[in-house]
């Protein structure tokens, strides 16, 4: 795999974010292979993954690769991208997966963090959900991540002012299940997969589909699902989210318009 590195220890699967020179930002291909990463995992039954950046990195991962983001008025987030698959993986795993961040966390890799199970991060990591930077219409299941992992009201300000949450203000969010501090955080996250690692696999996995159906199960009926259709269809065909994805590639400050 060019973009993860793969490793089994101790009956724990680890999936390593190794591109340093793109920041770990989430390309269509590295999502496959996190997918990938995933099924093999499952084949060998393992109970636990970790997903983790190389050791110390200061970018966690950039997030969602913004070259590869359609500008033709197709849906950058549609059900069977890359990206969405890849997070559909970690929802589907029969088995917890733990984020173990340090460093910081941009866009769409904020997206995956909230869909793993747990979430240990060291002091130096921070949080930041930035759709508003580039006019980009989020998808109705990230919006549900966010919601079912800190409450709507935090998922407003994080959504409305792109604004990074430090980790302190991380943890007692509720985004950050084990505050470790950074020269401890890989001995606790192992300690912690050894820990689940000694329950019933069967019981992990029926309790997490449980949990995956039941905070999914918010009654919406056909006319709001096309209603919310429409509406971010509105937006990626829009000139303000033409311009937020030319003012990235620019690196400069986008000029939006409101059309």
């Amino acid at each position: 795999m060019k973009h993860i590195t793969t490793e089994t220890k101790n009956r724990t699967g680890i999936i390593t974010l190794s591109n340093p020179k793109k920041r770990n930002a989430l390309s269509n291909e590295m999502n496959t292979e996190i997918a990938d990463a995933l099924a093999g995992f499952k084949t060998q039954k393992l109970l636990t993954v970790v997903i983790r950046a190389e050791k110390n990195a200061r970018v966690w991962s950039a997030g969602h690769d913004i070259a590869e983001l359609p500008c033709n008025g197709k849906d950058p987030l549609a059900y069977n991208t890359p990206m969405e698959q890849m997070l559909r993986a970690i929802e589907a795993y029969p088995g917890v997966v733990l984020a173990m961040i340090q460093g910081s966390v941009w866009g769409g890799a904020c997206d995956m963090a909230m869909t793993c199970d747990i979430i240990i991060a060291d002091e130096n990591s921070s949080f930041a959900i930035t759709p508003i930077k580039i006019g980009l219409p989020y998808n109705p299941s990230g919006i549900i991540h966010f919601r079912n992992r800190v409450g709507l009201g935090f998922a407003k300000d994080m959504f409305f002012t792109a604004r990074p949450v430090l980790a302190e203000r991380a943890y007692k969010a509720g985004i950050i299940n084990h505050f470790v501090p950074a020269h401890e955080i890989e001995e606790y996250t192992f300690r912690l997969t050894d820990e689940i690692n000694g329950y019933s696999p069967l019981a992990i996995g029926i309790i997490k589909e449980q949990m995956r159906i039941l905070f999914r199960a918010t009654p919406v009926s056909p006319d709001a699902f096309e209603q919310i259709d429409q509406l971010r269809h509105t937006v990626y065909c829009s000139e303000d989210y033409q311009e937020g994805l030319k003012a990235f590639a620019e690196k400069r400050k986008a000029v939006f318009k409101g059309k």
